[in-house]
């Protein structure tokens, strides 16, 4: 595995790059696959209101908040962009995303398909990177295996995912996940390649 942090990439205005997908695409796993080869990436950490899964850190993997806390700042715009997913509201911190911007870092956020493409509205620079499962079959699979659904979120997330993949054109790019390290790797060249400036959307 290569690691890429040593190039120096400094420049005026980072990029943000936006990860998204349905449900059990594997776009946390091969989020944490990118930061081991491209460590000086920035996460952006989401709010949620849902209740942690387990292993899931507060201030690691999401900032999880009351509703009442989540309502009071998304009336005071402290969210680039926000949306009610799966029964929960989800949001994305503006304020250090433009920090780290302006400042010349590269930003990652994983979020919902409905939270990129909010991004995209108000920040049209905004790269958008589906990932995508091999078929519908193996993200059936992977949803089960994870033992966090009942019968109906189950059924909830697989109607999602099938309305989310149509929207893969959308994007700006698309990276099927048949196998983490490789997708994960698609994603490092794929940044590599903005940086150095090669790639246009």
């Amino acid at each position: 595995m290569t690691n890429y942090s040593n190039i120096n990439h400094k420049r005026e205005k980072g990029y943000l790059f936006v990860i998204s997908g349905p449900s059990g695409a594997g776009k946390g796993t091969i989020r944490r696959e990118l930061f081991k080869r491209l460590s000086d990436l920035v996460y952006s950490i989401s709010c949620t209101t849902r209740q942690p899964r387990e292993g899931e850190q507060d201030g690691v993997d999401y900032y999880f908040v009351e509703g009442e806390e989540f309502e009071k700042r998304k009336k005071s715009g402290d969210f680039l962009e926000w949306a009610f997913v799966h029964g929960n509201y989800y949001g994305t911190p503006k304020k250090e995303v433009l920090k780290n911007l302006e400042e010349g870092k590269d930003v990652i956020l994983e979020i919902d398909v409905q939270g990129a493409l909010n991004v995209k509205k108000v920040f049209p620079e905004a790269v958008l990177i589906f990932i995508l499962p091999p078929s519908e079959e193996v993200l059936r699979e992977r949803l089960i295996s994870r033992g966090t659904e009942n019968e109906e979120s189950l059924r909830t997330r697989l109607n999602n995912a099938a309305w989310e993949m149509k929207l893969a054109g959308v994007y700006d790019h698309a990276i099927i996940n048949d196998d983490v390290n490789r997708a994960a790797e698609e994603l490092v060249r794929l940044i590599m390649n903005y940086r150095k400036g090669g790639c246009k959307k």
